[in-house]
């Protein structure tokens, strides 16, 4: 594999997807391809993925239950396949959580976009880890809740659910974006002194799909039932893509 040195991995300009495949089928590909699409506009950059391509990629290395991560930058365009590492066992426990040293600059562009600036993720996804928790969530410069490391974050109250603000300095996940268009989700403000009206807590992203949080920082959510039903619905959507 060749790989060019240009701002993609000088200074990070470049941007990624990563994309569950499930028996060969990747899901939310066209999402995601749209996306990736918005980021390339957004640095500058000229590397068209297609579906085509990427179905043609994945019959030619077939994957059960794998993440296909397309890297695009100026001079490169990379496709990386890796397992998908969320276990049932993960699921049947949930997620700790804790709070990120580092505050997500809400005033930046790039947070609105997946790109290779990806070092605070990184680095507070190792402390979180260090900490024995499974993921760390940014608050803002105006401590404002915004997003984990690799997830959206969102909470139930009385049966509704909610979801900090874009304009809280997060990036949109496709996950995000299906549940936003499928269940009444309301978009809000939220600080951690919030937390105590919520009767449960969840993350997603695209390898995950919906993970109960039973932990954030100091406050312990008993209840799960909104997140399990949640997943259980989205893997009926995952089979429905599959079969068509």
């Amino acid at each position: 594999m060749e790989i060019q040195l240009d701002e993609g991995f000088q200074f990070g300009l470049g941007a990624f997807e990563t994309i569950a495949v499930v028996e060969n089928h990747p899901v939310f590909l066209r999402e995601h391809l749209k996306r990736l699409e918005g980021a390339q506009r957004f640095l500058g950059i000229s590397q068209p993925v297609s579906e085509t391509e990427v179905y043609a990629w994945i019959s030619a290395h077939p994957m059960d239950n794998g993440a296909l991560k397309i890297a695009v930058s100026k001079e490169n365009r990379l496709f990386l396949p890796r397992e998908n590492h969320y276990t049932e066992e993960m699921y049947d426990k949930g997620f700790t959580a804790g709070f990120a040293e580092t505050r997500r600059n809400e005033t930046s562009p790039l947070t609105g976009y997946k790109t290779m600036n990806y070092g605070d993720c990184i680095l507070e996804k190792r402390r979180a880890s260090g900490l024995g928790w499974d993921e760390a969530v940014f608050l803002n410069i105006r401590g404002e809740i915004c997003e984990g490391t690799v997830s959206n974050i969102f909470f139930v109250k009385d049966g509704n659910i909610y979801t900090p603000e874009k304009c809280c300095g997060i990036l949109p996940g496709i996950m995000r974006g299906y549940l936003m268009e499928n269940y009444t989700v309301e978009e809000g403000v939220f600080f951690p002194e919030d937390l105590g009206q919520f009767s449960e807590c969840f993350v997603t992203n695209s390898l995950m799909g919906v993970m109960p949080v039973m932990q954030l920082g100091e406050r312990v959510f008993e209840r799960r039932g909104m997140a399990d039903c949640l997943r259980k619905e989205y893997r009926r959507e995952v089979q429905r893509i599959i079969l068509s």
